[in-house]
């Protein structure tokens, strides 16, 4: 399946891993300063790495290039992880070949991985590794329904300027709602109304360094209730 908006443009960025452009919402998929440096800073170590559990369900708003879930894959094989990763618009294989993260990353494994994480099959599960499962979803955000509980969400979605849809207290609310207690979602922005946002799903909010380029990030948790 590949239902990739026509004017997305490969670029490398400034750690020269690959990103991608959308020239109609003037966005890139990853930073311009280091597509690999802010995956690696906000998803893995923010994220994946704070999060103590050794079996997890992920969520991915976005999968996009696939680098999230090739990280993710790659340092996290000694964990059951299940991954869930939604995405309105998939890239096309002809420029999927022209990603470099395996050449980047210098990990023996990354380009076998790569490329099955993008041959698998759109909704429907397909396990990479024996202790990775994924179900790429070829969706959007609101109309996404699931019964799953997830330990980690990975918040990639574009920019709150050019989906205001996406990050909304309605669409954070229902993220909450299924998220595990002790639940993680972390996100690239530090913007006032997604603070709002996040605050208002119930959600403790923390402000952490961000990435190159960003001063600020956010990580949110879902905190166990207390019992009287």
């Amino acid at each position: 399946m590949s239902t990739n908006h026509p004017s997305i443009q490969l670029k490398i960025s400034e750690d020269g891993s690959s990103t991608l452009y959308r020239p109609d919402l003037d966005e890139h998929y990853h930073s311009i300063h280091g597509a690999i440096q802010e995956s690696m800073h906000v998803f893995i170590e923010a994220g994946f790495n704070h999060h103590p559990g050794n079996q997890l369900n992920i969520l991915e708003i976005g999968f996009g290039t696939g680098l999230n879930a090739l990280l993710t894959l790659l340092y996290g094989q000694d964990k059951n992880i299940y991954y869930h990763s939604l995405e309105r618009y998939p890239v096309n294989p002809e420029l999927v070949s022209r990603i470099n993260y395996p050449d980047c990353l210098h990990i023996a494994e990354a380009a076998n991985y790569f490329e099955k994480l993008h041959e698998a099959p759109w909704n429907s599960k397909e396990e990479i590794h024996k202790n990775f499962t994924l179900f790429k979803e070829a969706g959007s955000l609101e109309d996404f329904n699931t019964s799953i509980r997830f330990d980690l969400i990975y918040f990639d979605a574009f920019a709150p300027d050019k989906q205001p849809e996406l990050w909304t207290p309605g669409i954070f609310e229902y993220l909450a709602q299924h998220m595990n207690e002790g639940g993680t979602l972390t996100t690239y922005s530090a913007k006032g109304t997604v603070k709002r946002a996040l605050k208002s799903a119930g959600l403790s909010l923390e402000k952490i360094p961000g990435p190159p380029g960003k001063r600020d990030m956010l990580r949110a948790v879902k905190r166990q209730k207390m019992v009287r």
